[in-house]
């Protein structure tokens, strides 16, 4: 078994203000995307400008976090937000869905795109690749904040979360998602991406991939306590939720190769 290493979820305290983790990590992930979006500008538009691009980064990342917050609210535990609206603001707490989160970044993408003349799979086939970044820090926000944790194990590398009233050695879920939908999905992505692709190729593959890995962690990561199983003992939000996404990444993928050419997406 492994130590939990002791991170006060608090990186900086000044007076009453309290820097979390948890909220740096998100800064991680907006800046990580900006900067590798700003490297691959000028494949996607050499017209853009990178106030442009800061723009698009911006409406995004207004997406994925009320997107996120409101995700989490509406799938996971509306009966507590309705019963207490405040808590609506608690984000330092946890509470984020990422379903909620891709649906707000896709209603930007619409918005946007629309303002500067860009199709919903141009401007999601380059962001797709930067996303694994913001996906990867949030995981590490998990593990520092102790939530997310798995079910109980005795592999080697378990570890005993201090927020676990049961104290149980247990799967570190939370970085098995870092390595998953952080570190392995944007490699694969940024492989992908490196040649000219069809349009909604990228797109699907992100789908696809984020939709399986997510799948396969939830079987061992414990669900929300307010929700339990869905059915059989094992089935969670999570995994239904990522079942149109697999889906939906399958049929993109297809039709992206199967349809009328059309331009490619941007390379890396």
């Amino acid at each position: 078994m492994l130590p939990y290493p002791q991170i006060d979820p608090v990186a900086l305290a000044i007076g009453p203000l309290k820097i979390h983790w948890y909220g740096l990590m998100y800064l991680i992930g907006i800046g990580g995307a900006w900067l590798l979006a700003s490297r691959r500008l000028n494949r996607f538009d050499p017209t853009w400008t990178k106030e442009k691009l800061s723009d698009m980064v911006f409406w995004m990342s207004m997406g994925v976090i009320v997107g996120g917050r409101l995700g989490y609210v509406l799938f996971y535990d509306l009966g507590a937000y309705l019963a207490n609206p405040t808590l609506i603001f608690e984000v330092w707490k946890g509470g984020m869905s990422f379903h909620g989160g891709f649906i707000g970044v896709m209603l930007a993408a619409l918005w946007f795109g629309k303002k500067n003349n860009k199709s919903f799979f141009q401007l999601m086939d380059f962001v797709a690749p930067m996303v694994p970044i913001g996906l990867g820090a949030g995981r590490i926000g998990n593990f520092i904040n102790a939530e997310l944790w798995g079910k109980a194990t005795d592999v080697p590398w378990a570890m005993v979360f201090p927020t676990d009233p049961a104290q149980l050695a247990r799967h570190p879920s939370q970085l098995y998602q870092f390595a998953l939908e952080g570190v392995a999905l944007f490699l694969i992505l940024w492989l992908f991406s490196r040649k000219p692709r069809p349009t909604m190729a990228v797109s699907g593959m992100f789908a696809l991939f984020y939709g399986i890995f997510r799948f396969i962690v939830e079987f061992v990561r414990v669900p929300d306590a307010q929700l339990g199983y869905l059915a059989w003992n094992w089935l969670t939000m999570g995994q239904v939720l990522c079942v149109p996404m697999i889906v939906g990444g399958l049929f993109l993928i297809w039709l992206a190769y199967h349809r009328a050419p059309a331009a490619p997406a941007a390379a890396v």
